[in-house]
């Protein structure tokens, strides 16, 4: 393939209202949503069901048009182009193969819609099926290949036409657990080093977290949050981003003191500090978000003591659910030592690392 021509995309303000059925009501699909997508940049929507991830993404790919709002590629408004006049490509869920044409049609069709010479077909076409190991299954079809074989046609046929911003409408959703593993580490690898635009569509945290550049949290039509993987996970502004993104306890803590933007609470019998964003006063009630791993299980009576409800030998790590009065709480602990694992029904001390609190607001 030639050298990569990529694209800033910038969302500024954008709305996606549906009218319900009768006329009743409005669905504000997409409300407000500002983004600022870099040239080379893989970035993912990320949220539940609904969540208006899907419909910003057809809102980008030129699906559905804005209510109100602009799009723009580099310092083009194409709000409201169609999709062929976008200069983007999509890989879709279903793949949407033609299941009548063999791997090589099916890479070239978009080449032939837009009168691109034979010769030069033939070129990128062979180019695309060698960057996605598929050379020498140009001259069969779509029934003939595995899901992870129709999964790299998809993406030769989007990359082929060279376009400046890459979509992914949750392409791995029908792989199996294990292909899933695979697409992923050659879908991180191919955009590493083609440095093409790319927006990714899932709901699957995992996924996220391992492709993106950064992450865009949406909930009920609005952006929560954007920031990179490790911001998301280790830093995240609300209760619905901690509790979405991987897993998340929550632990009431009292403020001890308070300097400049970093907070000294106490919980478990300890006591942690962190930087915050809001203001609270010493001796209020703040909620402290715990990661799985960032409680440990200890054999001290000295702890405060919880249950053992579940103790789930996982090899590589053991995953407890745990009883502290009246909340259930899961911990994580890695490379467990089988005489060390605690047994189900058995009290143990609960104690945290400091510096793995992350601070909310109550």
């Amino acid at each position: 393939m030639s050298e990569t021509r990529t694209g800033r995309l910038v969302l500024d303000n954008v709305c996606k209202f549906f009218t319900q059925r009768g006329g009743q009501a409005e669905v504000r699909a997409v409300d407000g949503v500002s983004l600022d997508i870099q040239e080379g940049e893989f970035l993912t929507l990320l949220g539940p069901s609904g969540c208006g991830k899907t419909t910003t993404l057809r809102l980008i790919s030129g699906f559905e048009m804005p209510t109100s709002g602009m799009i723009r590629l580099d310092d083009n408004d194409i709000s409201f182009r169609p999709p062929n006049k976008r200069d983007m490509a999509m890989v879709f869920q279903s793949y949407a193969l033609f299941p009548h044409m063999t791997v090589f049609n099916n890479v070239a069709y978009g080449l032939r819609v837009h009168h691109v010479s034979r010769a030069e077909t033939h070129e990128r076409v062979e180019n695309a099926l060698d960057l996605m190991s598929l050379t020498g299954l140009a001259g069969r079809r779509p029934n003939e290949l595995s899901g992870g074989q129709q999964q790299r046609v998809a993406l030769a046929r989007a990359l082929v036409v060279e376009p400046r911003v890459l979509l992914f409408d949750e392409p791995l959703s029908n792989l199996d657990a294990k292909l899933r593993v695979q697409m992923r580490s050659e879908i991180h690898k191919l955009q590493r080093r083609l440095n093409i635009t790319s927006v990714y569509v899932t709901h699957d945290q995992v996924e996220a977290m391992s492709l993106s550049d950064r992450i865009v949290v949406m909930n009920q039509g609005r952006v929560e949050q954007i920031g990179s993987p490790v911001e998301i996970y280790r830093r995240p502004v609300s209760r619905f981003v901690a509790d979405f993104i991987g897993r998340a306890n929550f632990l009431e803590a009292t403020v001890l003191s308070v300097e400049g933007e970093r907070v000294t609470v106490r919980l478990l019998g300890q006591t942690a500090t962190a930087n915050v964003n809001f203001k609270p006063q010493v001796g209020d009630t703040v909620i402290a978000v715990l990661r799985p791993e960032a409680l440990v299980l200890r054999a001290d009576a000295t702890l405060e003591q919880c249950m053992v409800d579940q103790a789930m030998y996982l090899g590589s790590a053991v995953e407890y659910i745990v009883s502290l009065g009246d909340q259930r709480l899961v911990i994580m602990e890695t490379d467990p030592r089988e005489e060390n694992v605690f047994a189900e029904g058995s009290t143990a001390g609960i104690s945290l690392i400091p510096d793995s609190v992350h601070l909310l607001a109550e």
